[in-house]
């Protein structure tokens, strides 16, 4: 299998996929002659039936599909390799023209590494918003600094580049996940967004902007905590679930401690970020 690399500017990953056509050939016959084992044909014993009549009444696109799933997977993994990428989200595959018997099958699929973070100065800028909070008036109280103040000063003074294709699968879950709460209401996506004034362009180039936003904030904090040597242990995740306000949210704690450990991490070092 033959692949070939563009990385756009956004951090963007295009990887173009081909598989022989020798290949789809020898793979097809495996998947037909499998299917062959277990068919049944009116006249003839399960998997006695003769090959050509069976490729006569086969579904050839149901064929098409396995070979399909068995092949772009392998050409992909191929691919990372090659190039040697850390992918941090699964590809988006798209078919290149028509997948024809006789001729090279050709995919492209779109992926991502986890983007550059430039801390640059940014404890100086956070220091500058919890200054204000280690002064003490007389006859006054502190003025704690707000956490949007301090994400303000971080986000200005780090930079970052989010590849599209990340915004993009961060908006569609987002969005996803409005549609089913909207359908709960037992609402249209007409009816929701005549309610709200808004339109679908609109709605999604919000969604757009918060997903960016958000995964800006999460890999700067992950550099931070890097930086910072900030851990989870498994007694924090543990005291964590075992906080739980109710038996079916500590299960749902326990079966997600990966996520959970994410989540304090970053805590840890929105808190550490406070200190400053």
């Amino acid at each position: 299998m033959k692949s070939t690399i563009e990385k756009r500017e956004d951090g963007t990953i295009e990887l173009k996929l081909t598989i022989p056509s020798t290949i789809v050939k020898k793979e097809t016959e495996i998947v037909i002659e499998e299917y062959a084992k277990s068919a049944t044909l009116p006249g003839f014993r399960k998997g006695k039936a003769p090959k050509k009549l069976l490729e006569e009444k086969i579904d050839k696109a149901k064929i098409k599909d396995e070979v399909i799933r068995r092949l772009l997977p392998q050409a992909y993994v191929e691919a990372v390799k090659e190039h040697n990428l850390k992918p941090i989200m699964d590809p988006q595959i798209h078919i290149e023209g028509e997948l024809s018997d006789g001729k090279d099958w050709q995919f492209h699929a779109l992926t991502a590494e986890a983007p550059v973070v430039n801390l640059n100065g940014y404890k100086e800028a956070v220091k500058k918003v919890t200054a204000k909070g280690k002064i003490i008036v007389p006859g006054g109280e502190k003025e704690e600094p707000k956490l949007d103040e301090i994400i303000k000063a971080l986000m200005g003074a780090t930079t970052i580049k989010v590849p599209q294709v990340l915004v993009q699968k961060e908006a569609d879950r987002s969005l996803s996940q409005t549609l089913d709460e909207i359908k709960r209401l037992g609402m249209t996506l007409d009816q929701y967004l005549t309610s709200v004034g808004k339109t679908a362009e609109v709605l999604r180039a919000e969604y757009m902007t918060k997903a960016e936003a958000d995964l800006k904030l999460e890999f700067v904090l992950h550099k931070i905590a890097e930086s910072e040597k900030i851990t989870v242990t498994d007694a924090d995740i543990q005291k964590t679930i075992d906080n739980a306000k109710s038996p079916s949210e500590k299960e749902s704690l326990s079966q997600n401690r990966y996520l959970l450990a994410s989540i304090l991490r970053q805590q840890k070092t929105l808190d550490f970020l406070k200190t400053l």
